[in-house]
């Protein structure tokens, strides 16, 4: 007799089949079609995660519909490994994203970031050369600091230093206030004739579209504060999610229960 857990289970498997294939073909095109460094980036993990997503469904499908006890085995063993994955990398997104916030100015619209801040582990990550010239390529690629530009190409320096910047424009897109940089548009200042700063990030800057203040300290603490951000909501998705994997998982126990029963029962 086939029971309610199993046609469940066997039900949810077949949605997660089916949405295995769009994202493998996702996947695909990125690396066929992607015309930046960061699309093509992305391709592996996508066609990884869709191929993952097939196999266990087809295992959940199997296990569930055809009652055969060892698939249905390995797909809740699967499911409990993502579970753990799953509360672990949570924990640890809320534990690294605890440290950093933005510095208020006087008289101005936006903060300022320092790198030091931000948790040793997320600093670490940015500081590597190879993945920060990854990164750089990447927001110069999705024209963070030239939208910036065409959005306040109009402003006067009063008018520009209340605009309220997000982490990236204000750590990539212009100097530090405390470099003393003379304003002549959102992303052209003309440096004064000494630093009275001790902050790196002053000789840093550059007027070529390319440079800015993509190699600034400031940079990569608003890269930070932007994944501090992104990754505090991905944390709340994933509690939600975790929730109805267990619901998921304490169903495929009820249907591996099941298939042994019926396997005990044909056996007598």
């Amino acid at each position: 007799m086939v029971r309610c857990s199993n046609n469940l289970i066997g039900i949810l498997n077949v949605l997660t089949f089916f949405l295995s294939i769009p994202i493998i073909i996702g996947g695909v095109w990125l690396r066929n079609q992607g015309d930046s460094e960061c699309e093509k980036f992305l391709d592996t993990p996508v066609i990884v995660l869709g191929v993952f997503l097939l196999l266990v469904s087809i295992a959940g499908i199997i296990g569930a519909f055809c009652r055969v006890s060892w698939l249905l085995w390995i797909y809740l063993l699967v499911m409990f490994l993502l579970i753990v994955i799953l509360f672990s990398f949570t924990i640890f997104a809320f534990v690294v994203t605890n440290k950093g916030a933005g510095k208020v100015l006087s008289d101005r619209g936006y903060k300022e970031y320092r790198l030091g801040d931000y948790s040793n582990w997320l600093q670490k990550r940015v500081n590597s050369t190879k993945n920060w010239n990854k990164i750089k390529s990447c927001l110069i690629d999705a024209k963070v600091c030239s939208s910036f530009s065409d959005k306040y190409v109009r402003d006067t320096v009063t008018e520009f230093y209340k605009e309220n910047l997000n982490a990236l424009q204000s750590g990539c897109c212009k100097p530090a206030d405390e470099c003393n940089f003379i304003y002549v548009s959102p992303t052209q200042w003309t440096a004064p004739a000494t630093f009275n700063s001790s902050n790196p990030d002053c000789s840093a800057w550059g007027n070529d579209p390319t440079t800015l203040c993509f190699n600034c300290q400031s940079c990569k603490a608003g890269l930070l504060d932007n994944l501090k951000s992104d990754w505090k909501k991905v944390a709340v998705v994933n509690i939600i999610f975790l929730i109805f994997l267990i619901i998921v998982y304490s169903v495929g126990c009820c249907a591996f229960r099941n298939n042994r029963r019926d396997n005990a029962y044909w056996k007598q």
